[in-house]
């Protein structure tokens, strides 16, 4: 006989033994009981959180011959029939591959025909939301009034897709995501059931990485136990399988971050990446750990909200001394801005490095956060009796230490209108539209031959977008409707490898000077 999955083995077969789903259990369970069963439901939940096998225990229930406080009894024709995938009353389409107005129609006019044998036919469409607007509207009709033997159970996982007239005829349900309590309790009993053993710390973690997911769970559990077919399931073993990380391996990289030491950080990048672990997964766990540790800081009674180990938690403590939660919020920010981008950077590795060489040198940003660490690691600094290098004993006087520049020829008379245009840039700029106002906001103002205005650009970016045509003709249009007289302008290029001040004749400090003067 082949092999069957453990997630496809042990499927809840009735309500008793489905986790994690108690709220929605009971409210289904109470509904049969009291005859109250709707025509249309909508689970709704994350992946392998039970939302079709819910459906298939509702579906047997509803027809079953000797139901048992509302869970089937597993064991008449009709439960055996629709356990074995047999039976004509319970109908699965997954609307990911039958998406179309045409199959919509073909349920419409088979839900005309009542059952044979049972007393409802149940249509369980999986993968809802994956439906066209045209299927939509062709099932509105019959899920607002279908005939009284038929019911609907509509899963999704991304119920905002659903149309609103969907959803205002269905009885919602929503699935939580299941705790790693409970999917290790499952798992344990599972390994008894399969004369297998584990360690728990590898149990609770396959439970940690399935986020919420039964179904993920078992699978990780399977490939696992296949791994390492007739063995003790270790911890070491189940981060092997994975590609994980230890924890203590984020406490050693943490540790090394906070010493800025790079060095240290980098042979730890290169022994994960030596052993193979997936580093997407390591940079989501690592992104994790900085919360655990920030919510330690936070308060101490975060102890019950955090799910790690004892040995984890002390030394989680002990980092909580070595680092404060600016640090920490930082390093929060670098590692969540980084999962987006390994998730499509076909470089991982130098991405990861990158963020990592960022933690170690605040330096190298210039955000507040990065500047507040600069600060601080200086007053660290001078705490320990590390005074930064002074300057030398005797420096050389200025004088001599700047050669002296010839002075610029001063113009001579500026023109009226230059001299108004000058006055009136920042309105004149302003008046401009983007991005032409923003590249000319960098622009220095100076005066060329025959009393052109020139606008002198230190980057060729800037000076390659306002040197066309169309934008200088749009920069001059602007100064002569602030002057009321047409200015001619010439827009340059500071190759001369001195600063603007040093190169040109600075028209705007002239000018504000003479003003200044004259107000005096």
């Amino acid at each position: 006989m082949s092999y069957t999955a453990l997630y496809r083995k042990y499927r809840p077969q009735n309500f008793e033994d489905v986790k994690g789903q108690e709220h929605i259990v009971t409210t289904i369970r109470n509904q049969i009981k009291a005859g109250r069963i709707g025509h249309a439901y909508l689970f709704c939940g994350t992946r392998g959180t039970g939302k079709t096998t819910i459906a298939k225990i509702f579906a047997k229930a509803v027809n079953c011959e000797n139901p048992e406080e509302g869970s089937p009894c597993g064991r008449c024709a009709s439960c055996r029939a629709i356990a074995q995938g047999s039976s004509l009353n319970v109908i699965e389409i997954d609307a990911a591959s039958n998406n179309g107005v045409d199959n919509i129609r073909d349920i419409r006019d088979e839900v005309t025909y009542a059952p044979t044998e049972g007393r409802y036919k149940v249509y369980i469409i999986d993968e809802v939301h994956m439906l066209s607007i045209g299927a939509f509207n062709a099932l509105l009709k019959t899920l607002e009034e279908p005939p009284s033997y038929v019911i609907f159970v509509l899963a999704t996982t991304e119920a905002h897709k659903i149309p609103v007239t969907i959803l205002s005829r269905c009885q919602r349900y929503d699935f939580h995501r299941i705790s790693a309590d409970v999917i290790s309790q499952r798992l344990q009993e599972l390994l008894v059931q399969e004369n297998a053993s584990a360690e728990e710390k590898a149990v609770r973690y396959i439970a940690k990485a399935a986020d919420g997911a039964m179904r993920d769970a078992l699978s990780l559990l399977d490939q696992c136990m296949a791994f390492y077919m007739g063995q003790k399931l270790t911890y070491d073993h189940v981060l092997d399988v994975l590609g994980a990380v230890d924890t203590e391996r984020f406490s050693s990289l943490l540790r090394a971050v906070l010493k800025n030491d790079a060095l240290s950080a980098m042979r730890q990048i290169e022994e994960l990446v030596t052993q193979g672990r997936e580093l997407g997964q390591f940079v989501n766990d690592f992104t994790w750990y900085l919360r655990n540790l920030l919510l330690l800081q936070v308060s101490d009674d975060m102890e019950e909200v955090l799910d790690i180990s004892s040995e984890n938690l002390v030394l989680l403590k002990e980092e909580c001394q070595m680092a404060d939660a600016a640090q920490l919020m930082r390093y929060i920010r670098i590692f969540s801005e980084l999962s987006s981008q390994v998730r499509y950077s076909s470089q991982k590795r130098i991405v990861i490095e990158i963020a990592v060489i960022k933690l170690c040198r605040p330096a190298m940003e210039e955000d507040l956060g990065s500047v507040l660490e600069r600060v601080k690691q200086l007053e660290k600094k001078i705490e320990a009796g590390i005074v930064p290098v002074q300057a030398a004993e005797h420096p050389v006087p200025a004088e001599s230490a700047q050669p002296k520049q010839k002075p610029l020829p001063m113009p001579k008379a500026v023109p009226q209108d230059i001299r108004q245009a000058v006055q009136n840039w920042q309105g004149i700029v302003a008046d401009l539209p983007n991005p032409v106002s923003n590249f000319l906001r960098k622009a220095h103002l100076s005066i060329g031959d025959n009393g052109v205005l020139l606008l002198v650009l230190d980057d060729a970016v800037s000076f390659g977008m306002l040197s066309q045509e169309s934008r200088q003709k749009e920069i001059a249009d602007s100064i002569s409707r602030s002057v009321g007289k047409e200015v001619q302008i010439q827009i340059k290029l500071n190759e001369s490898g001195h600063s603007f001040e040093r190169a040109y004749v600075d028209l705007e400090q002239m000018i504000h000077a003479e003003i200044e003067y004259e107000d005096f």
